[in-house]
């Protein structure tokens, strides 16, 4: 009985030790599983963290990427904005020189016209001295006129050339007179139509020119024509051209001048500005208005003679004791210029033709 007794407690602890053995191989694999489970969580943890960090990364990328394409964009912006500057500094420093070029030339040109009206007061001279010559021409003639008539039938023929000599020599005579004459002739003109107009005109007796007042024609420093100016000029001007582009004179006008003036308040080369703008501004208007008086043909012929000039603070009116004027300095004169050139040249002609025709007559 014990034996069987022993036999039993030995099976059953046998078995008892197989469960537990068991039961501990269980909770081993159950352990490795939750250890395998939890390894495996925690590398998909990390690898999800990889992943975000790497987008992240990208990301970061993309947008120093983004932030690299501004900045080269803002400096290719930089380096247009810098050449822009360079060209405009450029620009500049050529207008500067332009400017500087243009005030070379308008000294020379005032140098020029100072040239010019020595020269007109020298032919004028010169003119003055080839009208006595044809005075004593005249006499001469008519002294040979006298000893020819005592001569014999014979040079009867010679008579009779040396009547039509005279007949021409009193016809270039008359050209001669007409041409010294004719300015003043003009000025008297002008003078008659201004009065059948009841226009109060001052015209100068040796240049045949108008000053009108600036203080009227524009606003202080300013070159557009006031509705006052612009009335004022409406009566004055057609009346003026339309003298000079009449048939009686048309042939020895050479140019109708507008010259603007200022007084010396400010710089030279702003006044020049100005005065020059307000000489174009009235020779502007007198363009406008030149069809209501003028036909087709004079209106046209008013634009190859008319030229407006800034005379800038030259020729200042002084008052009785030598001070500057100013309300008299600011003006814009309007005046004519004749065709001294071909007429002088023409009477040289004359003379030349006269004197080779009494040497002819004297052989």
């Amino acid at each position: 009985m014990k034996i069987v007794n022993r036999r039993r407690m030995n099976d059953e602890g046998s078995q008892n030790i197989w469960r537990s053995y068991s039961d501990m191989m269980s909770g081993l694999l159950l352990l490795f599983v939750l250890i395998m489970a939890v390894c495996l969580m925690q590398a998909q943890k990390n690898y999800n963290e990889k992943l975000a960090e790497q987008a992240s990364r990208l990301q970061t990328q993309d947008e120093l990427d983004k932030t690299q394409e501004e900045l080269l964009q803002r400096e290719s912006e930089v380096e247009a904005q810098s050449m822009t500057l360079t060209d405009l500094q450029t620009a500049l420093e050529s207008q500067a020189s332009a400017l500087s070029t243009k005030e070379s030339e308008l000294d020379e040109s005032q140098k020029t016209l100072s040239a010019a009206q020595q020269t007109l007061a020298q032919r004028e001279s010169e003119l003055q001295e080839q009208q006595l010559l044809v005075t004593e021409q005249q006499n001469l003639l008519a002294q040979q006129e006298s000893e020819l008539q005592e001569r014999d039938a014979a040079l009867v023929t010679s008579q009779e050339k040396l009547d039509e000599q005279t007949r021409l020599m009193s016809e270039q005579q008359k050209k001669i007179d007409q041409i010294i004459g004719v300015k003043a002739d003009l000025i008297e003109s002008l003078n008659q139509e201004f009065s059948a107009n009841q226009i109060n005109v001052n015209i100068d007796s040796q240049t045949g020119a108008i000053v009108l007042d600036s203080n009227v024609l524009f606003a202080l420093r300013e070159s557009e024509l006031t509705e006052e100016g612009e009335k004022i000029l409406y009566q004055v001007l057609p009346v003026y051209c339309e003298v000079l582009l009449s048939e009686q004179y048309a042939g020895y006008v050479a140019e109708i001048i507008i010259d603007g003036y200022t007084d010396s308040t400010g710089d030279y080369f702003s006044n020049l500005q100005l005065s020059q703008s307000r000489a174009l501004a009235v020779a502007a208007y007198l363009l406008q208005i030149s069809d209501s008086f003028l036909d087709s043909t004079t209106s046209q012929a008013l634009q190859e003679k008319l030229t407006a000039n800034g005379r800038s603070e030259s020729n200042l009116i002084l008052d009785e004791n030598g001070f500057e004027n100013q309300d008299a300095s600011r003006r814009v004169e309007v005046k004519f210029r004749l065709k001294d050139d071909e007429m002088i040249q023409e009477l040289s002609e004359i003379l030349a033709q006269t004197g080779e025709t009494a040497a002819a007559e004297s052989q």
